[in-house]
C-alpha cells in the first residue's frame, strides 16, 4: 500500500525511518561527478550536475558560484544541481580546480 505509514512494531529488525540521515562527507578527488545536458518544457536545455556527495549547505554554495560564473540561473533539486543552458566545459572547469573528477555525459 502506497499510502500507509509504519506506526508501530515490535519487529527489532526495522529502523525508524523519520531518523535523520548524516552525509558522510567524501574528499572531492574521490568523487565521480557527472555532466549531462537535459531537455526541459518548451525545448530549454539544462545543464545537470550528478554525483556530487556533499551537504545541503555546500550544495547550495557550490549552486551560487556556478551561476554567478556562468551569467545565468539554477537550483538544487534532489541532490543535483541544474544551471540553465549549455554550460558543461564551464562547469567542468570550475569542478577540476575544486579538486572533483568530472565527465561529460550523454548529449
Amino acid at each position: 500500500m502506497s499510502n500507509s505509514k509504519l506506526v508501530y512494531s515490535t519487529d527489532k529488525t526495522l529502523t525508524n525511518l523519520d531518523e535523520s540521515v548524516d552525509v558522510v562527507s567524501v574528499r572531492a578527488s574521490e568523487q565521480k561527478v557527472r555532466l549531462h545536458l537535459d531537455r526541459k518544457k518548451g525545448g530549454k536545455v539544462v545543464t545537470l550536475i550528478k554525483g556530487l556527495m556533499e551537504e545541503k549547505d555546500t550544495l547550495m554554495e557550490i549552486t551560487k558560484e556556478l551561476k554567478k560564473k556562468c551569467g545565468t540561473g539554477g537550483s538544487v533539486k534532489n541532490n543535483e544541481i541544474l544551471i540553465q543552458g549549455n554550460q558543461r566545459e564551464t562547469i567542468q572547469k570550475i569542478l577540476l580546480k575544486k579538486g572533483y573528477d568530472v565527465k561529460l555525459s550523454g548529449g
